[in-house]
Formats: C-alpha cells, structure tokens, sequence
C-alpha cells in the first residue's frame, strides 16, 4: 500500500512509497482502510520534533475511514463499519478512565513507542503518529481508536471530527463550558480556533472575538461565528469597545506559543478562564506573575483533545453537524489526494491555509 514516511526529524521532505505493509491484526487490534485524513498543524510539530514522536514514522492522526478486519477480542466493532479514528484512545480500565478523564490515559501513547504497525523496504519497521499515521492508505490501531459512527457522515467530515474539531469545539463545551450570553476571546483562528469559536457559537456566547494576524482569516472567522475579528495590534481598541477594558469571560490560545498565552491572559477579566488549546514546545515557558496568579482570580486552565469522552463526543459532534450547527465544510481548503503531502505540509507551513483534506484513492 502506499504511504508517507518521514525518515528523520526535521526532514522537509515525506517519502511517499508504495512499498508499505502493516503488522498483523492482534488480537485486541482493528485494521482501518483510511477513506479521509486532515493535514493538522500537530502533523508538522511532529515533523519538526516539537511534538516527539518516532522515527521513521507515518504521520498523521486525523483521520476517518472503514474497518476492514477486527482481532478475534474485538465485539464491538465489525468489517465495513466507519470510523473516526481516536489517535489518543483510552484503555477504559485505569483510575483516569474510570475516573472521567479518558483523554489523559497514557497506555497506549506509551505504546506507540515501541510498538511499530508499519513495515518498508521489505523488514524495515515504521511507527504511526501518536500510534496511527493516517497519513496511508490502511492502519492497525487498538479498537479503542476507533469510534463507529453514522455512515452517512461524509468521510471529511468525520476526519475532522477525529482532531480539530473535538479540540477546539471540546475545549469551549467541555473544558470552559462557555455559558450563554458570556464573552469569548480565540486568539489563533486556524482550523482548530474556528473550531473553538464554533463551540463558543453553540454554547450561546453573545460576543466572540477572533484574534489573527492574518486578516484573510477574519471572514471565516465570522462565517463560523465570530462576531468580531481583529489582528493583535487591533487587541487593545476591541478589548475597549467590547468589554469596556474588563476583559472577556473566557480567553481562549489556541497557537502554543507562550507570548499568545500571555495575550489570553491579558485579554480576559479579572475571575475569567484561560483555556490553553496549542500544543507549544517544551522548553517554552510561560512567565506570569505569583501576585497576578492569586489577585486576579484567573483561571489557567488547559484543554487536552477538547476534554472529550469520544464514545460520547465524536456522534454527538457528528450530529450537530448533520443538523446545520456546526459548520465543518467551510473549514476545508483544499481536497487533495496522497500523492499531494509534500505540497500540502509547504503551503501549511505558508499559513494561509486551514485544513487540507487527503482523499484516498
């Protein structure tokens, strides 16, 4: 089968072959024939080394598709269901698990490690991003990372779902359950910040602020639920129009850097949410001050994949896009096929686009 394999960290070129193999379903294992995968920016901080991951490797970890074998354990899932593919899945048994935090569950992140399902160039074996690399045509993942849903889910759809929707939509439900009439600022408005002002929109926030440098995102910022847009140096005069210099309810980072943690903090009020969404650097720290952290009342508050219970979470987001809340099509910048992956990691690097969508043969 054919997939993309990065051979070492900081490689700006994928090797995309078609010599790839997969290791044998165990039995607790699902095979998954990849019908749509999203090019997300944790693909290319994977790539870079910011997110550390194995090497060679597959990337990719957004992903939807169809299961077309399941290990003798496995009952609740059967060939020809679809699936979104869950790269951070739950073992279902630990004190987080039963605890109600299934997305800090470690076991099989852990195992991705160790544990290469890809095999090139004949013995050669390769690891999955985050234990997937969606980033081919077939993948083995535990049946935990696979989450049926409604088959008449369009695969884009479903392979949004499967990352930047459950974050961003996730982060403004589940982790700052945004109140209705509040006020809510995003700064960052790639595919996960519109998804963030989305799940803001649902949950009734009456004004939503879009933060960018980038103007040629303000539209879209707006199309999805933004009700104002502005570039940072722009911050100061909408903080003052908006919430007469208080600050917002909820401060949503959504870029992983901390200079936009810190504008997060800035922009929210006294008492208010700062929701971390990006996934930052390791050796970039975040500098606030012991007195403001007590005297301001602020909560510094993070938001690992939208805090999302995906048993739940991935049919519920799947419906409320079958029923017109939440706008996933739009979101899409370009549809384009595996042979494409060089071309679509370049213009992510540009900037300007939000998620590029891979489509299999």
């Amino acid at each position: 089968m054919r997939a993309a394999l990065l051979h070492a960290v900081g490689d700006d070129k994928l090797d995309i072959r078609d010599d790839v193999t997969l290791a044998p379903v165990g039995p607790t294992d699902v095979r998954v024939r990849v019908k749509a995968t999203g090019v997300c920016h944790s693909d290319l901080s994977a790539m870079s080394g910011v997110l550390p991951q194995p090497v060679p490797l597959v990337p990719g970890h957004e992903g939807a598709g169809e299961v077309v074998e399941v290990g003798e354990h496995v009952s609740s899932l059967r060939p020809g269901d679809h699936v979104v593919v869950n790269w951070r899945p739950a073992c279902q048994e630990c004190d987080l698990c039963l605890g109600g935090q299934p997305y800090l569950c470690m076991k099989f992140m852990i195992e991705s490690f160790s544990k290469g399902n890809f095999r090139y160039g004949g013995d050669n074996t390769a690891f999955g991003m985050a234990g997937c690399g969606t980033w081919a045509e077939e993948i083995v993942i535990p049946w935990q990372g696979a989450i049926k849903i409604d088959a008449d889910v369009p695969w884009e759809a479903a392979a949004l779902i499967g990352c930047g929707i459950t974050t961003g939509v996730g982060a403004a439900v589940n982790t700052a359950r945004v109140r209705p009439g509040s006020t809510v600022a995003v700064v960052g408005c790639g595919g996960v910040g519109l998804s963030v002002i989305q799940g803001a929109r649902v949950s009734g926030a009456r004004t939503i602020l879009a933060v960018d440098p980038l103007e040629s995102k303000h539209a879209l910022a707006k199309k999805v639920g933004a009700t104002h847009a502005v570039t940072p140096e722009q911050v100061p005069d909408a903080l003052n129009e908006l919430t007469g210099g208080a600050g917002f309810d909820y401060g949503f980072e959504v870029v992983g850097k901390s200079a936009t943690i810190q504008s997060a903090w800035q922009l929210t009020r006294q008492g208010g949410d700062v929701v971390v969404v990006g996934a930052g650097a390791m050796d970039d720290m975040v500098s606030i001050s012991a007195f403001s952290l007590l005297f301001e009342g602020k909560n510094l508050l993070s938001s690992l994949y939208g805090e999302a219970d995906v048993r739940h979470d991935f049919p519920y987001f799947a419906n409320l896009y079958k029923a017109g809340k939440l706008d996933l099509d739009s979101m899409i910048s370009a549809r384009l096929r595996l042979s494409d992956l060089n071309d679509a990691v370049a213009a992510l690097k540009g900037g300007e686009v939000l998620r590029q969508i891979i489509l299999m043969d």
